[in-house]
């Protein structure tokens, strides 16, 4: 086993990976703070890269009065959009509405409607609906996302796949966004501005010695490395507690409550763009949205998960439920046969005490360690990916007092690598694309730009035709976009490329992603 220890101390140590610990790295970088970031595994390998793939407010979490949240997720939605066009686009979602709608239980919003009219048995009235969409129309500052209206599903496209008894639906409108990909332009950027982002480096150990963090992390062969940090960030996400209690040493009362998501994915349902919001008769909510062109993604579930350790996967049971949730409001029923993929992932929400694992909080808490008074230890509980900017803009509020000197806020709107381009300039960046490179059909050239942007160019280059591109490991990966995967954005395996800088396993054969691995 060997050990290597770096000469200087940088201002920023973080430990995670995901979407909160590297959109504090790019923040920080950004501010001109150095930085550096350790993630175990690789980037977005957790609960980052298994979320619903959304920018949303959280139409649900009005019932539980969680106004703050929903409007900063709703301001946010925006933001977001101008920066990352490329990978996040507006999205309508279709609510269909039934009388037999009912209340999680114990949300506040179906309490008081049970005191205030008993005689609604924890249905949730359509005026209601109405009077949260309109909430969300008016919290957010919408300027570029159209407003909700009334569609009669009779005469509707989105009421074709539909049950009959689906006559009416409200259409609103919400955010997609590539989860995985977020994460790896946020740690490119911080990396593009000059953090250094370690993969594959698990800290084992951090402690405070003459004013500094001392942290050890280990590589998968067993080596070492000491770092030295004058603040450290806990974004540990699942394993925030667990890095407290163990590598840092540092015990408190504050705790996470670990909430796994399940989602299924299955051929496509539906022929059109829009995605559903479907309520059941036990009071939870799931989406059914389109997915990489073939595909229909259901989801989510909550669950209560044992420990951050313990594998996140979709049960038989959560399969069933996704499964039968959904046949509630097809024509046709969606049956555990046509499941192609399925993913989980556990969501580290600060543990308030709610009585249901739906009920929790999706809100983040940041702490400065009581003993902060040389080298501060910020620790990130809970969040949601919505919000992630505005998070790392308040754990570096809290820093501000250890840097005196760092500048003022500053990613509102600043594009992420590739999202250099207006966001309603989708189509004419496509077109140029397709211009430049005559060999790639639409599916291949949509691929890339909601890939890369406009670092499509630079990955093809000056690419005449497909065999220009290296070795073709199926569908349409080329050699040219590992190399670059693996040059520009941390990767590393075959499952890195597969499942989270892009989606093309869904496409490949075990022999193609066999091939591609040995190439790794």
């Amino acid at each position: 086993m060997t050990t290597s220890t770096p000469d200087t101390p940088v201002d920023l140590f973080i430990i995670g990976g995901g979407i909160n610990g590297c959109g504090i790295a790019r923040d920080a970088q950004g501010r001109g703070l150095s930085v550096t970031l350790a993630e175990m595994n690789d980037l977005a390998s957790a609960t980052s890269s298994a979320s619903t793939k959304l920018f949303h407010g959280g139409l649900r979490y009005l019932e539980y009065f969680e106004i703050r949240l929903v409007r900063e997720a709703l301001r946010e939605r925006e933001v977001l959009l101008a920066a990352m066009p490329h990978i996040a686009w507006p999205m309508r979602f279709v609510l269909p509405y039934h009388k037999d709608m009912r209340f999680e239980n114990d949300t506040p919003v179906s309490k008081l409607l049970s005191f205030v009219m008993p005689w609604m048995r924890g249905r949730r009235p359509a005026w209601l609906i109405r009077v949260g969409l309109f909430m969300y129309d008016h919290m957010g500052a919408r300027k570029i996302l159209p407003a909700t209206r009334t569609l009669d599903l009779a005469n509707d496209p989105a009421g074709e796949p539909l049950d009959a008894k689906f006559r009416k639906a409200y259409e609103y409108s919400d955010c997609w966004v590539q989860d995985s990909r977020l994460v790896a332009l946020n740690a490119v950027d911080a990396a593009n501005r000059g953090a250094s982002i370690l993969t594959r480096s698990k800290v084992t150990n951090a402690k405070r010695i003459n004013g500094l963090w001392e942290i050890t992390t280990q590589s998968p062969d067993g080596s070492q490395q000491i770092h030295h940090a004058r603040a450290l960030v806990n974004a540990g996400g699942p394993w925030v507690k667990e890095l407290l209690n163990g590598a840092l040493n540092h015990h408190t009362d504050q705790s996470i409550r670990l909430v796994r998501g399940s989602h299924i994915v299955v051929p496509r349902l539906f022929d059109h763009d829009r995605a559903y919001f479907f309520q059941g008769t036990d009071g939870r909510i799931i989406f059914a949205l389109p997915y990489e062109t073939d595909f229909t993604l259901i989801g989510t579930t909550d669950a209560d998960h044992p420990t951050a350790d313990t594998p996140a996967k979709c049960s038989e049971a959560e399969r069933d439920y996704l499964c039968k949730f959904a046949s509630g409001y097809f024509k046709k029923p969606v049956t555990t046969d046509q499941i192609v993929w399925s993913f989980a992932g556990v969501r580290p929400l600060y543990d308030d005490g709610s009585s249901s694992a739906t009920a929790a909080t999706r809100d983040y808490v940041i702490t400065l360690a009581d003993d902060a008074s040389s080298a501060p230890l910020l620790n990130i509980f809970g969040g949601k990916i919505t919000t992630y900017r505005r998070l790392a803009e308040t754990a570096l509020k809290k820093l501000a007092p250890f840097f005196p000197d760092m500048p003022d806020n500053w990613t509102a709107g600043v594009p992420l690598p590739g999202g250099d381009f207006p966001h309603d300039g989708v189509d004419s960046l496509l077109a140029g694309i397709k211009t430049r490179y005559p060999f790639l059909d639409d599916r291949w050239a949509l691929r890339l730009m909601r890939t890369y942007g406009t670092d499509v160019f630079n990955l093809l280059g000056e690419a005449k035709s497909a065999d220009d591109l290296g070795q073709h490991f199926g569908w349409t990966l080329y050699a040219s976009e590992v190399d670059w995967l693996v040059s520009n954005e941390f990767a590393q395996a075959a499952d890195d490329i597969l499942w989270r800088r892009t989606k093309t396993g869904l496409h490949l054969t075990s022999d193609e992603k066999k091939a591609l691995a040995e190439y790794l």
